[in-house]
Parts: C-alpha cells; structure tokens; sequence
C-alpha cells in the first residue's frame, strides 16, 4: 500500500491528451533507401544539355548572324514556276535537293572537313575548302553558301574561339563554303562528326522550310508537317555522305540547279537566292 492508503492497483492512470488537430510538420526528408531507388533508375533524373549540344543549338540557330533567313536556294524561283505550290510538291522539292542536290554535296564536304580537322590534315582541309567554294552551279548558289560560310568564321571566332578555324584561316585564304566552316568549328570543339552532320542538315532543312512557308504562302504547322517528313531523307543523306569519297561528289537535281540559276534574273523577288 501507498502512503495514502489506497492500493497501486486502484489509481486510475492518466488519461493521455489529444490534440484537436495533428501538429504542422515540414517536408519529410526522403530515406537512404528512397534515395539509394532513385539513384537507381526508379525516379528519373533530369540532366543539363551538354556543352557540345548547345554549341550545335547555338550555331545552327535562324538567330546566329549568318544571314541564313535571306537565301531560298531557288524555291522563290520553283514557287513562281508553279514547280511548288502547296505542302506536298515542297515536301517531295526538298527531298529531292537534301538527297541528291545541294544538301547532299554539303553533307559530303561536311564529312571531308571535319575529319581533315581531326587528322590535322592541312592538305586535305585545303582541298576541301577549295572544292567547298568551287562547287556551286550557279552566281547565287556562290554566294549563299560563301557568304554565310564566311559569316559563320567571323561570329564564331569571336565568341566560340576555336585553333581550327585560325588554322583554315592560315592554310585557306578564299571564301570559306558554309558546311565547311561548321565543320571546321564543330570538329575543333570535339563535336562527334555523327551528331553535327545530322544537326547540320536538319538546320539546311528547316531554313529551306521556313522559306516554302513565307512564298507559297504556308501555314506554320503545315511547315512542320514537311520538316517532320523530311526526318527520315535528313538521316539517310548524312548516312551516305559519311561513306562517299571526296571524289564521287555530285548532285542529281537538275530542275532545282536550275531553279537557282533562274533565280538571277528573276522580276520579283524576296530572297538573295
């Protein structure tokens, strides 16, 4: 017995209190295993673009100062003729110019000039740069690709500083052809030759869009609609330009050659080519 004289057993034990609503708490922190989950793959991560990415975004941009905008590689011409006059006649035209016209050579020169970079071949980059401004069928098929070739040298040694593109500067002396400059670039800063040929050509195709958009007229999603047919032409053009020799360039595109040779003397006109 206590000292009060009632027994242990008798007390009547404290009734514990209830709050009227549970306490606030802050974010709970994740466990080690929860965390150790997500490490493995079972809560994707999100990764920042890598810096070779966001060159390639950068250079290939309609915003990077080469004048891209301006040039319509003859389709103002094509549009005029009635040769293109909705989605699907530009659809098939531009097949036709990525697969066996210009996108094709400028995908091969691509190629050529990049791996001359990695060789530290002078004489073979030499030789492309030569070939890359001599390799135009028509006035304003020169100056498109050399104009904005030389732009690309300029914006880019500026704020993309790269030895390579000193080097071209030493060894060539001439126009520099626009895929040969963005080679030059991308293989100096150690982009794979792969991933900037495609990015390269699929930027060719989406300037030409652009163009098809503004002259037929076309609405913006119909564009789209081209761009996103053209994917599979864009792959397989640079997938063929990666295995042709130097020697075996050449283009098939007669009607398109000559679209930009008619563009010269053409009444009407909004673009330089």
């Amino acid at each position: 017995m206590g000292t009060t004289g009632i027994p242990m057993a008798g007390r009547k034990r404290a009734t514990p209190l209830h709050r009227s609503s549970p306490r606030k708490r802050g974010p709970r922190a994740p466990s080690t295993k929860e965390l150790d989950s997500r490490l493995r793959g079972n809560e994707r991560i999100e990764e920042l673009p890598s810096p070779n990415l966001y060159r390639l975004m950068a250079w290939l941009s309609p915003s990077y100062p080469v004048g891209a905008f301006s040039y319509s590689s003859g389709i103002e011409w094509a549009v005029e003729a009635g040769d293109i006059k909705d989605a699907d006649t530009l659809r098939e035209w531009l097949a036709v110019m990525l697969a066996e016209g210009a996108g094709f050579c400028d995908a091969v020169l691509f190629a050529h000039a990049h791996r001359a970079v990695a060789a530290q071949d002078d004489g073979a980059l030499r030789a492309v740069a030569e070939l890359g401004q001599a390799f135009a069928g028509s006035k304003e098929r020169h100056l498109e690709t050399t104009a904005q070739g030389n732009a690309f040298v300029e914006a880019t040694c500026a704020a993309w500083a790269t030895p390579a593109l000193d080097r071209l500067k030493e060894i060539w002396d001439g126009p520099v052809a626009y895929p040969v400059a963005v080679a030059v670039a991308a293989s100096g800063h150690g982009i794979a030759l792969q991933g900037a040929l495609a990015a390269f050509l699929q930027a060719l195709a989406a300037n030409w869009v652009s163009a098809g958009v503004r002259l037929i007229p076309l609405g913006q999603t119909d564009g789209q609609r081209v761009l996103a047919a053209l994917e599979e032409t864009v792959a397989h053009t640079a997938a063929r330009a990666l295995t042709t020799g130097l020697d075996d360039i050449g283009a098939a595109a007669f009607r398109a050659d000559l679209a930009g040779a008619r563009h010269e003397t053409q009444y009407t006109r909004l673009f330089r080519s």
